[in-house]
């Protein structure tokens, strides 16, 4: 079964930084595309950063220059590094697998951005 297990999170200050780990089991790690969301609190869930196999990658605007997703296959785990935080980056973030018609979610780890 596939597995993924979200880490890294905590409370940070504004400006500061954190990296998010999402490490994973199972088959699917190698040739799935990887994907952070988030869910602030009271707010649906949106994308933050996803990274292809290959190795491509896009953001969500509100993330875009601070963050960078990197992922290593030889680990089976992919990273989130966000600087600059936000209090607006507040959220619950998951991490998330897919390749055609399968699709897998972490339990998710809280950041919190305050000072």
């Amino acid at each position: 079964q596939v597995q993924l297990v979200e880490s890294g999170g905590g409370l940070v200050q504004p400006g500061g930084s954190l990296r998010l780990s999402c490490a994973a089991s199972g088959y699917i790690f190698s040739i799935a595309t990887m994907g952070w969301y988030r869910q602030p609190p009271g707010k649906q869930r949106e994308l933050v950063a996803t990274i292809t196999s290959g190795g491509s990658t896009n953001y969500a605007d509100s993330v875009k220059g601070r963050s960078t997703i990197s992922r290593d296959n030889a680990k089976n785990t992919v990273y989130l590094q966000m600087n600059s935080l936000k209090p607006e980056d507040t959220a619950v973030y998951y991490c998330r697998a897919w390749r055609e018609v399968l699709n897998y979610w972490g339990q998710g780890t809280q950041v919190t951005v305050s000072s």
